[in-house]
């Protein structure tokens, strides 16, 4: 039997996320107010960030499986920030609180400083009614 190799990796997948929330910080940058695409970009980082939690998770249960406790620790301890700044946005949202958004804004922009964006790549469509989609889950 031929060897499995999975090509999305957690590391894969979270540098997507990286790169896909670096894009949104500069669009969301460069507008002047609250809109729906506002809203819609926004709720779209609380899940790229939840995204980033999960990789996090699933590179430190590959590690603890091999025996790899302090590599996993110091990985968690390098990624707490995300499942942190998705709370954060979280609560922006659905306390409606965007007043609060630019400061929010600048403590993610340090973890995505070394992304070089020469040109978009993200489509604004992929995240249009995400906002609706995480409004309704506070409902279930």
């Amino acid at each position: 039997m031929a060897r499995v190799i999975n090509t999305n990796s957690p590391g894969k997948r979270r540098s997507a996320y990286m790169r896909t929330i670096a894009e949104i910080l500069r669009r969301l940058s460069q507008q002047q107010e609250i809109t729906q695409e506002t809203r819609d970009s926004v709720a779209w980082l609380v899940y790229c960030l939840r995204g980033i939690d999960s990789t996090v998770e699933e590179s430190m249960r590959a590690w603890e499986k091999r025996g790899y406790w302090k590599k996993s620790d110091e990985f968690q301890q390098k990624w707490w920030w995300a499942s942190l700044m998705a709370k954060s946005l979280e609560d922006l949202i659905k306390t409606d609180n965007w007043d609060k958004l630019p400061d929010v804004m600048i403590g993610l922009f340090p973890h995505v400083s070394d992304i070089q964006i020469n040109r978009m790549t993200r489509d604004p469509k992929d995240w249009q009614g995400a906002y609706s989609k995480l409004m309704r889950e506070r409902q279930l």
